[in-house]
This record gives C-alpha cells, structure tokens and sequence, in this order.
C-alpha cells in the first residue's frame, strides 16, 4: 500500500464541535467585545449607543417625536427615555417640547448641535464597524452572517 492510500484510508477525525455552553458564552463574550470596541469608538463623540440611537431615531423621523414612541424604539421603559433626554438635553442636543395634539405627551426634537453630533456618530459608528469586519479573513463574514441568520428569527 502506498503512503498515499494509507493516508485516505486512515480514519479521520470528526471535527469536534464546541461545547454547547462554551459556545453559547463565547457569542456573548464576542458579542460584548464588539459593544464595547463600539462605544469606545463613540466616546469621543460624546456619545453612546444609547444616545446615538435617539439622534438617529429623530433625524430618521424628521420631526418631533413623543417620549413613548423613543421608547418603544429603544425597547426600553419611558422612565429610561426620560433620564436619556435629561442628558441630551443638558448636551444641548435635543429638546422637549408639548405636543400640542396632546397636553400629556412631550416631543423630542434634534437640535441643530444634535444633527451634527449625529453625523460625526454615523461616521464614528461606520468607522469602527468596517475595522471590526475587516478584522475578519475572507468568508468568515459571510460564515458569520449565516450563523446569525440561523439564530435570529
């Protein structure tokens, strides 16, 4: 037998798959390493992904928005909306206002310093997001979209 027939014929190992939990963690590990490789890249800015978030939502509406619809957006609770406008707000980057079509509702609305910080977040954002995926090796970004296709619904 030749070394060549005797390497197709030894038996080759399975391919072990991680343990279920280690992989589990291992997305939350990478999962946390990408937020905060993203907040670092906001943080110049003056913002986070929790105030970058509520730019985008304003300047996408192109209008004033109700507190409750920013916080049905952010898929939080309106009292966590509130204490984020209380800090855009000292920042001068947004403004409350009444809604006039409804005296127990208040609008959020941008600021003209807020569509700027918004620009530079974008720009920030898209920055660190192109480094995090050139960071990976041809098709690797394909195989992980694929994978997080699979466990998202």
């Amino acid at each position: 037998m030749s070394h060549n027939e005797a390497v197709r014929k030894r038996p080759r190992k399975a391919r072990r798959r991680p343990a279920v939990d280690s992989l589990v963690f291992s997305l939350l590990s990478a999962a946390d390493a990408v937020e905060a490789r993203l907040e670092a890249a906001l943080s110049p800015t003056g913002l986070s992904l929790a105030k970058l978030a509520v730019l985008h939502f304003l300047a996408e509406a192109k209008e004033a928005l109700p507190l409750s619809d920013l916080a049905a957006r952010q898929h939080c609770v309106r009292s966590n909306i509130t204490q984020l406008m209380d800090r855009l707000e000292k920042d001068g980057l947004v403004r409350r206002r009444a809604d006039p079509d409804d005296r127990r509702s208040v609008l959020a609305e941008l600021t003209p310093a807020g569509e700027q910080a918004h620009a530079k977040g974008v720009r920030a954002l898209a920055d660190a997001q192109r480094a995090i995926v050139s960071a990976l090796k041809a098709g690797e970004a394909a195989s992980l979209q694929s994978a997080i296709s699979a466990l998202t619904p």
